[in-house]
């Protein structure tokens, strides 16, 4: 793939090393570029970086009414040698691609992908923030922009990438557990449906749950799957608990689980890497709270590219109750899997081969 370049005039870009004035947040700084790319006739096109700004919408664009959208997130990150690595972006190019098939949309090549991120990051290196526990996130999507008001799938789209230096994805950072409120009122995906796709409508479907969930106290939402018998998804993440005998416990991936790459790493480093027996199992809520109470269960979180590892202190239910987790605190098996995954995203430990991409200096 030849990326076209057009780019600010050097005087308008970023000089020197983004070092910020205080605590940064997280997602809501752009830098100068995005990259772009235009589907139509069969074939992707006209792929090219340009000044990050807005972009032009029919009115009656598919995206805008039928929610024909997909998108993606990852992380990159400055090393001691001074590059900037992104951290397994092929993974998030796969995922993007079983998305795209679910709602209809074409797929992009993986390596073209990757190609494109890593541009983009080459381009926006300065803008990699000075300050701990940063990094640019980087956010690929695709949008459908014909024109039709007909449900069907749209016959042009857009694939975007763009990058936002940002700080923890919680204020707190790792440092603080995270509290989940426990509901059979919401539901995040049912069988058959978009479960397993990382498109729009699945985080709007979740909005009341999340503000109902911070009314109570909670940061998120333990989500069941729709008969309220088993574990599914912990707000954005995937779940895991730990059991007192040393197995971490992810749900096994189904129709209406995301599938995470952080979790997916979590399982493929295993023992040897992280001291802990990772498995995959079909949770029963029920039998899961028991251990809760009982202590059999030591320590629970959620795995996600935003957040990393996010401990969980406690679940907390419609009526004012809660269950803790342990002691409520942060557990050495989480804390090992958490200081495990940021050793090898920052480069202070050596990944598995081909885990790591460098963004070439060409720009």
């Amino acid at each position: 793939m030849k990326i076209r370049y057009d780019l600010k005039p050097r005087s308008a870009r970023r000089s020197e090393p983004f070092r910020p004035q205080g605590p940064l947040s997280f997602g809501q700084l752009r830098t100068d570029h995005m990259f772009l790319m235009d589907w139509a006739d069969g074939a992707w096109s006209d792929p090219r970086i340009v000044p990050y700004g807005p972009f032009s919408l029919a009115p009656g664009a598919v995206v805008l009414h039928y929610s024909q959208e997909i998108f993606e997130g990852a992380k990159a990150f400055l090393h001691p040698d001074g590059e900037i690595y992104a951290f397994r972006i092929d993974k998030n190019a796969a995922r993007l691609n079983r998305s795209a098939e679910g709602l209809c949309m074409p797929p992009i090549p993986p390596a073209d992908q990757v190609q494109a991120i890593l541009a983009l990051l080459d381009v926006e290196r300065l803008w990699f923030p000075q300050q701990e526990g940063a990094s640019l996130y980087i956010r690929p999507f695709m949008i459908a922009t014909q024109d039709s008001l007909g449900v069907k799938p749209s016959d042009r789209y857009l694939y975007c990438v763009f990058v936002s230096p940002s700080g923890p994805y919680y204020p707190a950072g790792f440092q603080e557990p995270v509290k989940l409120l426990v509901t059979r009122r919401f539901h995040r995906a049912a069988p058959g449906g978009t479960g397993a796709m990382k498109t729009g409508g699945n985080y709007a479907a979740s909005l009341m749950a999340g503000e109902v969930a911070h009314r109570l106290g909670a940061s998120q939402v333990l989500y069941l799957d729709t008969a309220d018998r088993h574990i599914e998804e912990a707000g954005a993440m995937n779940h895991y608990h730990v059991t007192r005998d040393g197995r971490l416990v992810i749900p096994t991936f189904t129709d209406t689980i995301l599938r995470s790459v952080t979790s997916e790493s979590v399982l493929e480093l295993g023992k040897a890497a992280l001291g802990v027996e990772t498995v995959q199992e079909r949770i029963p809520f029920e039998p899961f709270l028991a251990g809760l109470r009982d202590g059999s269960i030591a320590e629970a979180g959620g795995f996600g590219t935003a957040a990393v590892v996010s401990a969980v202190g406690a679940y907390v239910f419609e009526d004012g109750s809660e269950v803790k987790v342990g002691a409520g605190g942060i557990g050495e098996h989480t804390r090992r899997v958490y200081d495990v995954l940021t050793g090898l995203q920052r480069g202070a430990r050596p990944a598995p081969k081909g885990w790591l991409f460098q963004a070439p200096r060409v720009a």
